[in-house]
């Protein structure tokens, strides 16, 4: 609980006290109380379309590459023991004025006890007081987020043709990866490969029942089979080793490779990365905390000016995106605190204006 010290002094009788269009709460204590909205999971689906989403990642790479925005490294604290991961995630936009930390945890063994791998709060502040705002359930957010992200790179990476794609995962970043990227093309064929089974299947049953998302999925038998034919390929698992061999990805292909966020992670192969137009979303991010990229590199495969842009640059028209029908792009993302910061924000200013979600005082 927060609050804001008024005196020292005795105790006072509880008085309210306003100030144009603020009222502020003194009670016996001598706190001042703070509204807080809170926003649960289906409030946040239910103000951010996935169509929305994908702009507001636009906007928010746009000011990142320009350097437009406030964002330090995340920090990481690791649990060992349970191979996890807790990270905080703070970020400023300058443009659009959007302030917000983010505290999320990555806990790969928690399916053993029927628990989602990740969980997330994000605490929007004001950025003319830093007052606290408000608190949303973080994980539905940053499903969303990381999808429409995936979205605005296929929307500016992947063929307009493309129309097969293969998922590698069945959580909920998978969802929001299949969601985002059918939002941005007229997607006809889904080839999924998970190595939790009744998971793919649900995964199937469910997509199936999403707008722009074809009505039937298939579960691949194997990684090849799943990319055998597709034109976008979204990796979205915790694997620590190279999910699909790499030197089988068609011409033409664009990848989205959001899983690895950690130096010992690689989920896309170095003969993937080898034939392949790098795009990220910081430079600086991935170098210091993606083994996709780290791992090869330390092996004297790549260097990091085979990275040729970030997603930013390619979305101000500083950088061209795909240039032929035959290049492999790859999209690398281990997420940037501008994403949530600008979502969070806006999610907070539909909830208010639709009166979704609850106030408490803290």
């Amino acid at each position: 609980m927060t609050h804001e010290r008024i005196h020292d002094g005795p105790q006072a009788r509880p008085v309210v006290f306003f100030f144009g269009q603020y009222s502020f709460f003194f009670y016996s204590d001598g706190y001042i109380l703070m509204d807080i909205h809170i926003l649960t999971a289906a409030d946040i689906n239910a103000a951010l379309p996935m169509v929305d989403a994908i702009a507001l990642m636009k906007a928010a790479f746009s000011q990142f590459s320009a350097g437009d925005a406030e964002v330090p490294l995340r920090s990481r604290i690791l649990v060992e023991k349970q191979q996890g991961a807790t990270l905080f995630m703070p970020a400023f936009l300058k443009k659009t004025e959007d302030l917000a930390v983010k505290i999320v945890s990555v806990f790969p063994q928690n399916s053993r006890v029927n628990l989602d791998t990740i969980h997330a709060a994000v605490i929007v502040l004001d950025p003319q007081t830093g007052q606290p705002q408000a608190l949303l359930e973080g994980s539905s957010l940053t499903a969303i987020r990381t999808g429409a992200a995936s979205g605005a790179a296929t929307d500016l990476l992947a063929r307009k043709d493309a129309a097969t794609v293969a998922i590698f995962g069945s959580g909920a970043q998978a969802r929001t990866q299949l969601e985002a990227v059918c939002t941005v093309r007229p997607i006809k064929h889904v080839f999924v490969f998970s190595l939790d089974e009744p998971g793919a299947q649900a995964f199937c049953e469910e997509m199936s029942q999403v707008p722009n998302v074809p009505n039937k999925l298939e579960i691949a038998p194997s990684p090849i089979d799943a990319i055998r034919n597709a034109d976008i390929i979204c990796a979205a698992t915790t694997s620590s080793t190279p999910i699909f061999p790499g030197d089988l990805v068609n011409p033409g292909t664009h990848v989205n490779a959001i899983g690895s966020f950690t130096p010992e992670m690689q989920e896309i192969d170095s003969a993937l990365l080898l034939k392949a137009r790098i795009v990220v979303d910081s430079r600086e991010a991935v170098l210091a905390e993606s083994g996709d990229l780290i791992i090869p590199i330390q092996q004297g495969l790549l260097d990091e000016n085979d990275i040729y842009a970030e997603l930013g640059e390619i979305i101000a028209g500083t950088c061209p995106g795909r240039t032929s029908e035959d290049q492999i792009t790859v999209f690398k993302s281990v997420g940037l605190a501008v994403q949530d910061a600008i979502a969070s924000s806006r999610v907070l200013e539909r909830a208010l204006r639709s009166k979704i979600g609850m106030q408490v005082k803290l």
